[in-house]
């Protein structure tokens, strides 16, 4: 599949789901190999977080705890909350850079090669070659993402004024994550700076703003609805069960109460988690289609390059 390609709205979709269709299996295999490692730690990290707090909040409010109880716990192992609180940021941090730019690194090596013709040694030397300008677009991210956010903020809540506005708040938030991603596979081309990415990054976005943007919006809204639904399946049958005791006349006991709802969060965690990345993936991937269809738009690189092989073969 040829991602310099010319497209328009229709193409974005369609191109998304051909692309999953044919390099699906290859992309996702080589995704949770490169990132398994660190994936592992956050849900690890994630459990501790979510027993902690069914054990200490849901716990203390159904055994009948005071709010003061737990507030003297938590000021008791104060150093302890700050010292996991920085672990958690730093490990999420690097974990978070690297899943992130998988897609676009894995995307620049199908460019390159006319396909899937690479292997898991190619995408970890493709992120050694690329770990400084990672860290780059995470610091610089962060200092353009913090106006960007507070104005973005602002845009949030006058779109939650009305049910049409909050409809348009993925399409709000896919705006944000094509500018940030788009920026990161121009900075990984090599051929810019940082900012001059960014800047390159929002020429393209507005070149077929209504377009690109409509596309990445719909794909978030869709993997915003399918998340919920999927997660929601627990959270139903936990409630079936409780509401099906409580009609056969049976007491409830606080400490199972907190055991079931403990391995309801649980579950609701992992299942949130995974099909979370594997949704977050897919919009990726929709970005990066975006991307080089509008690149192609911009520079012809594809066409240019067909006209040089059919002057070398003349």
């Amino acid at each position: 599949m040829q991602l310099y390609k010319s497209r328009g709205f229709s193409a974005f979709f369609q191109d998304t789901f051909t692309f999953i269709k044919l390099n699906g299996k290859h992309y996702f295999k080589h995704f949770f190999i490169v990132n398994g490692v660190f994936l592992l730690i956050l849900m690890a990290i994630g459990y501790f977080i979510s027993k902690f707090y069914t054990d200490i909040v849901f716990g203390g409010v159904l055994q009948g705890n005071s709010n003061t109880q737990i507030e003297e716990y938590m000021n008791e192992n104060f150093g302890i909350f700050i010292l996991l609180m920085i672990f958690f940021l730093v490990v999420a941090l690097i974990a978070g850079l690297i899943s992130y730019s998988y897609s676009a690194i894995y995307l620049k090596l199908y460019a390159e090669n006319d396909g899937k013709n690479f292997e898991t040694k190619e995408i970890i030397q493709m992120y050694k070659q690329n770990l400084g300008k990672l860290f780059i677009f995470l610091l610089c991210g962060i200092l353009l993402g913090i106006p960007l956010i507070f104005v973005l903020g602002i845009g949030a809540f006058v779109l939650m004024i009305t049910i049409i506005g909050i409809l348009l708040l993925p399409f709000l938030a896919g705006s944000f994550s094509l500018f940030y991603n788009m920026t990161l596979m121009e900075y990984i081309r090599q051929e810019r700076g940082i900012w001059d990415s960014f800047g390159y990054a929002w020429t393209l976005m507005t070149s077929k703003f209504w377009a690109s943007i409509g596309s990445v919006g719909l794909f978030y809204l869709m993997a915003y609805v399918v998340q919920n639904v999927i997660t929601m399946i627990p959270y139903l049958f936990f409630l079936g069960d409780m509401f099906t005791s409580a009609q056969q006349g049976e007491s409830l006991n606080p400490e199972e109460v907190g055991a079931s709802l403990m391995v309801m969060m649980l579950v609701i965690f992992f299942i949130t988690f995974i099909v979370g990345i594997i949704l977050n993936n897919i919009t990726q991937l929709n970005q990066g289609i975006v991307f080089y269809s509008l690149k192609e738009d911009n520079e012809n690189i594809n066409t240019k390059s067909v006209i040089d092989q059919i002057g070398s073969g003349g």
